[in-house]
């Protein structure tokens, strides 16, 4: 996992819409736009495609980056107070400020790697204090070859290549995860601290995942070095392959009013199968 280990593209300007405000910024992944950095990761400032001004601001990270360690398997958080401080980039990289967490809406690293953090403030407070815009998550997970970004706001570096594939199954010391999104190399070679960055569409500017770990040393299931499980269950090492988590499965729990139910019909985020 890519917890503790500038590359900006020249790029047209185009125009996109943000919570109902025109703005101007570089082409999707070329800028840091939304990107956000942790004290031991990368993250973003996400919204969903249904979000208002007036909503409390997300931000979204890894499990795996959580400020109290390492979830167990099968531990999931929801609703979970936290008061973590957040440092916001504008769109060169440069520092924009910071936003605090008040919690955790829902993380784990089971089945997927995230957590989705809720902060103190409105998408409308921070952009007119901070001048930041949210990235929107994708309603879906990328296709094969679809081109992409992993922007790190921990190194103020952008990785741009595309998916290689969906992997069924990946396993890293005791946790799995389902529909991996694996990276096309060379391009995205991530590095620690890169954890938490958002997979960023290059086409659609959307958030299509959250990168989470690479094999660092070629050895197989172990942590640093996760492996390749098919639908067979043959199991594949790739040494220097990197990887990201399916975020869509959020939609899939989100109610009519904007929060996470896991017991929605249909929801494809775990249930907590371990008391914290």
């Amino acid at each position: 996992m890519k917890l503790f280990r500038t590359l900006l593209a020249a790029t047209a300007v185009v125009s996109t819409s943000v919570l109902g405000t025109t703005v101007a910024q570089a082409a999707p992944g070329a800028d840091f736009t939304g990107i956000a950095a942790l004290s031991n990761c990368s993250a973003s400032l996400v919204r969903y495609a249904e979000s208002v001004s007036t909503d409390k601001a997300l931000v979204l990270t890894n499990g795996h980056c959580y400020e109290g360690g390492f979830l167990q398997p099968g531990q999931v958080l929801v609703n979970k107070n936290s008061t973590r401080s957040i440092t916001l980039l504008k769109p060169d990289s440069s520092r924009a400020g910071t936003i605090r967490a008040e919690k955790i809406l829902f993380g784990t690293m089971t089945k997927t790697d995230m957590i989705v953090y809720q902060v103190n403030e409105t998408y409308a407070s921070i952009k007119s204090r901070l001048n930041v815009t949210p990235l929107t998550l994708a309603k879906q997970g990328p296709a094969d070859g679809a081109g992409m970004a992993v922007v790190s706001g921990y190194w103020k570096r952008i990785y741009t290549c595309s998916v290689q594939a969906t992997i069924p199954q990946l396993r890293e010391g005791d946790w799995t995860w389902q529909n991996s999104i694996k990276y096309q190399q060379p391009g995205c070679e991530t590095i620690g601290g890169t954890s938490g960055s958002p997979v960023v569409s290059t086409s659609t500017g959307e958030v299509i995942g959250v990168n989470n770990t690479g094999n660092e040393d070629g050895e197989q299931c172990t942590v640093n070095n996760p492996c390749e499980v098919d639908a067979d269950g043959n199991v594949t090492v790739d040494q220097g392959a990197a990887y990201g988590q399916q975020t869509w499965w959020l939609y899939t729990c989100l109610t009519a009013n904007r929060t996470i139910d896991l017991n929605k019909s249909g929801c494809e985020l775990p249930k907590p199968t371990r008391r914290h």
